[in-house]
């Protein structure tokens, strides 16, 4: 904590170096145009705080619509959307460095509670953002309304999904990555079809990329309507990346991962210290929160510190899929997923936990997928960028996962655009058994837009798979889970048509877990 206290200062003491050099704050800088073209938005909780975002941008797709130039923001919290009573406020400053992004964290707020907020610059207000505070820590909160989310792909259909996650009214949503995807045109406007066009690569394209993105009015609203919790996956930087290593073996990946960190950090309302100029090239993403005595969330970053991806194809980086028997690199004890450093904090976090959830929010399926009957660990074939390419990583997580004492364990995946319910045990190729227990339920949602398989492939990769209870692969949308002492419901939400911005949804599934009943069943 010392340390982020010395970022911050630092960073703080840089702008206002800045400023007094000649930088001056301005309000005329952003011209006559509304500035919070890209909206507002709010993110980790904690009972006392919480973080809230904006961009100043009056023109999305144009960066040089506000002048390179430190501008004064000024940001109120109010008990009432009216902000008749005003519980916090300030100034924040929109750096050029940093796109004009603000982060501001919101303190002296009151635990479990919703709040209103908003910013202004000159005479512009903001739209105006509804937030909630964690429960106090020693608390046990009667119930709570989770949204899980993932791959947006902008090319891919309309975001009615996000309409509908307003709607809803959660009292917190957590985005498990792909919140952008690399390429696709700078425009405004979904496309009838996908186009391959204009891969991003510098910062100022990925800052483009996350503006165009978060100029959608349904992307805003569920910003708008409660705070979040994210975490990256692949296409936030490029496909099937690993570690320091792109598909394309790049020698020059590392400035581009840095740029499209950077970026990430500008568009998000995460509680991170800035890193200094340059210094993007690593950040801490994972991340615990807790929601009172109810749930604690691990949020994991299994992109940054993975092994390169195994038995990759000859000249290439990213994933193949591979016969367990012909790829030696899957039973490497070497290899990581995590990373050890990351590993250790998880193991810590399970182990300390009072939760009586405790609920890992991370990127891909931990459920072992074989596109082939398995009758023996050599007999399976194996997609190699998810946990799948990383089984003896996977065995070092379930092991902890049972060794931890941790209550009622419950995985969240996104990334594979599909709806799964699956239970995990430490040998997926055995029944389960006292001596191969179900240790938790894990939880898939589909994709937000992103494509998928067909149905009837999805189908029989169930029937290959009987650890799988259930797989959807057709249907776009998001997962609704509430979360009481007791039990967790989670509901299977998916678009009518994803290519209508005005769709309907209906609900596929549903499933429960039971406190102190591993594993899940259909509700």
């Amino acid at each position: 904590m010392k340390q982020a206290r010395r970022t911050f200062l630092i960073d703080a003491a840089r702008l206002s170096a800045a400023a007094a050099t000649g930088a001056a704050f301005s309000t005329a800088a952003a011209g006559t145009a509304y500035p919070f073209s890209l909206g507002v938005a709010s993110g980790s909780p904690l009972p006392h705080s919480v973080i809230l975002w904006t961009r100043i941008l009056p023109d999305p797709l144009n960066a040089a619509s506000v002048s390179p130039i430190a501008l004064s923001v000024r940001w109120e919290v109010a008990e009432d959307e009216a902000f008749r009573n005003i519980v916090a406020q300030g100034s924040a400053v929109a750096a050029p460095e940093l796109a004009h992004s603000v982060h501001v964290d919101a303190t002296g707020l009151r635990p479990e509670r919703w709040y209103w907020y908003r910013f202004m610059l000159g005479g512009a207000v903001s739209p105006v953002g509804r937030t909630r505070t964690a429960p106090a820590g020693d608390t046990l909160p009667a119930q709570m309304k989770l949204v899980v989310a993932s791959c947006q792909h902008w090319e891919f259909g309309h975001y009615a999904a996000h309409r509908h996650i307003a709607a809803a009214a959660p009292d917190l949503v957590a985005f498990l990555g792909d919140y952008i995807y690399e390429w696709g045109p700078y425009r405004l406007g979904h496309p009838e079809r996908a186009v391959r066009l204009d891969e991003s690569f510098t910062l100022a394209q990925y800052r483009a990329r996350y503006a165009q993105y978060k100029s959608d009015p349904h992307l805003q609203s569920a910003h708008h309507a409660a705070p979040w919790i994210v975490t990256w996956d692949d296409h936030e930087v490029a496909n099937d990346y690993a570690g320091d290593i792109d598909e394309r073996l790049s020698k020059d990946f590392a400035a581009r991962r840095a740029a499209a960190y950077q970026a990430f950090y500008e568009h998000m309302p995460l509680r991170l210290p800035t890193p200094q100029p340059g210094r993007f090239g690593s950040i801490r993403m994972y991340q615990r929160h807790d929601w009172g005595r109810l749930a604690r969330f691990q949020v994991l970053d299994n992109r940054q510190y993975r092994s390169p991806l195994p038995c990759s194809k000859p000249g290439r980086g990213g994933s193949n899929v591979v016969l367990a028997r012909a790829c030696a690199e899957l039973r490497d004890p070497a290899r990581t997923m995590l990373g050890g450093e990351q590993e250790a904090w998880l193991a810590q976090g399970l182990s300390s936990s009072r939760a009586q959830w405790n609920i890992l929010a991370q990127q891909t399926p931990m459920a072992q997928s074989s596109g082939v009957p398995v009758r023996s660990p050599a007999d399976g074939r194996f997609w190699t960028d998810g946990w799948d390419g990383y089984p003896v990583a996977r065995r070092r997580l379930l092991d902890t996962l049972a060794h931890s004492g941790a209550k009622n364990p419950l995985v969240l995946a996104g990334d594979v655009h599909t709806f799964y319910a699956s239970e995990l045990r430490r040998d997926f190729n055995r029944p389960a058994s006292k001596a191969n227990p179900v240790l938790a339920a894990e939880l898939c949602g589909t994709s937000i837009t992103s494509s998928s398989r067909p149905q009837a492939r999805t189908q029989e990769n169930v029937e290959r798979n009987p650890h799988m209870l259930y797989g959807r692969s057709d249907r776009r949308g998001y997962m609704l889970v509430q979360v009481t002492p007791r039990s967790a419901q989670a509901r299977f939400m998916a678009l009518d048509d994803v290519h209508d911005a005005r769709s309907g949804q209906s609900e596929v599934a549903t499933f429960a877990m039971a406190n102190g009943l591993p594993g899940v069943r259909r509700a």
